[in-house]
C-alpha cells in the first residue's frame, strides 16, 4: 500500500465527536483466547492494545447505521493516527496507543494497517466472488493478527508465517459461517463465495431463512472442506513458534478451530448459534496444552522442521 509523502488532511469526523461505534463485543466473545494467562505478563498489555484497536475498527466496519463513506473516513483516521500522520486526537485514542506500543516493541505497523484495509473493503463491497477472493480478504482481516503475535514474540523457527496465516484464515471462515445469517440480515453482507453459491443453486436470500437449504448447506460444507485444508497447514504452528508460551496458546487455538469445524458440520448456523460450551472449551485447552507441551519438548531435544514435527 503506497502513501503520499505529505500528510493528508485529517478526516472530517476527527475532533467533531465520537468516532468509534462500539458493538458490545469484547475479547470474551471471541472464538479464541485474547491475551490469556498463557502469554507472559510482559506482552499482555501490548496484545490488549492491539485487540482494542482491532475491535474498534471492526466495529466501525460492522456498524449498520454508518454509510460506506463515513466508515471509510473513520478508518482512514485510524490509519493516519497509526502512521503518525495526525496530531493527538482523543477520538483516535486506541490508534495513538497502539502506535506507541508498536514503537516500544518494534512490531511493524503493517499488522495494523492491513486490518484497516480489510475493513475498508467491507465498507466498499458486500459480496465475496470466490474462495480465492475470500482468502485474499483473510490475508488482510485475519492473518495480521497472527503475524503481529509472532513478531511480538520474537518470530518463528522457520522464519515464515504460513502456518499462522492458515490458522487465522480458518478461524475467519469459521466466524463467517457462524455469523452468516446476522451478516446478511444486519449488513446485507455475504462472505460465502458467490461462484459456489451459483453452482449449488443457492440464493443469498436463503440466508434469511430459519434453516439452511440443501444448497446453502452444500456451500457451507465446501467452505468447511477449505478449512480442513487450511488446518492441515495450521497444525504445524505450535512447533514453529519460538516462544514457548505463545506456542502453548497456539496449540489450544488449533484445537478450538478443529472443534468448531466439527461442530459446524453437525449443526446448522442459520438455525442456532454454533459455539463451544464450557466443557468443550476445557477439552480443547487440555488437548492443546498436552500437544503444545509435547511440541516444546520435541523442539528442545531434537532439531527438526515444523513439517517433520507434525503429529
Amino acid at each position: 500500500m503506497a502513501f503520499s509523502s505529505s500528510p493528508p488532511a485529517p478526516p472530517s469526523v476527527g475532533g467533531t465527536g465520537p468516532v468509534e461505534s462500539p458493538s458490545g463485543k469484547s475479547a470474551a466473545t471471541e472464538n479464541f483466547p485474547v491475551g490469556s494467562v498463557l502469554l507472559s505478563a510482559r506482552v499482555r498489555p501490548h496484545v490488549a492494545c492491539y485487540y482494542a484497536f482491532a475491535r474498534a475498527i471492526d466495529d466501525i466496519a460492522d456498524a449498520p447505521a454508518l454509510s460506506g463513506a463515513d466508515k471509510i473516513a473513520r478508518l482512514d483516521g485510524f490509519e493516519a493516527a497509526i502512521l503518525g500522520r495526525m496530531g493527538p486526537d482523543p477520538a483516535f485514542a486506541k490508534a495513538h496507543a497502539l502506535r506507541e506500543s508498536l514503537a516500544a516493541t518494534g512490531v511493524p505497523a503493517r499488522h495494523a494497517t492491513d486490518l484497516v484495509e480489510a475493513f475498508r473493503r467491507d465498507a466498499r463491497r458486500n459480496r465475496t466472488h470466490s474462495w480465492d477472493d475470500l482468502m485474499d480478504y483473510c490475508a488482510l482481516s485475519a492473518a495480521p493478527v497472527g503475524r503481529y503475535l509472532i513478531a511480538l514474540h520474537g518470530g518463528s523457527r522457520s522464519g515464515g508465517v504460513e502456518a499462522s496465516d492458515a490458522l487465522c484464515a480458518a478461524l475467519q471462515v469459521i466466524n463467517h459461517l457462524q455469523d452468516a445469517a446476522d451478516d446478511y440480515r444486519d449488513l446485507d453482507r455475504v462472505y460465502l463465495p458467490a461462484d459456489w453459491m451459483a453452482e449449488a443453486g443457492a440464493r443469498v436470500e436463503d440466508l434469511a431463512l430459519p434453516a439452511a437449504t440443501p444448497a446453502v448447506r452444500a456451500v457451507m460444507d465446501r467452505c468447511l472442506e477449505g478449512c480442513d485444508r487450511l488446518m492441515d497447514r495450521a497444525r504445524a504452528l505450535p512447533w514453529d513458534i519460538r516462544d514457548g508460551r505463545l506456542a502453548l496458546e497456539a496449540a489450544v487455538i488449533v484445537e478450538i478451530a478443529l472443534a468448531l469445524i466439527a461442530r459446524l458440520r453437525r449443526q446448522d448456523p442459520l438455525a442456532v448459534r454454533v459455539k463451544l460450551d464450557k466443557p468443550a472449551l476445557i477439552g480443547c485447552a487440555v488437548r492443546g496444552l498436552a500437544r503444545g507441551t509435547w511440541a516444546l519438548v520435541r523442539s528442545r531435544f531434537r532439531k527438526e522442521t515444523p513439517q517433520e514435527a507434525r503429529p
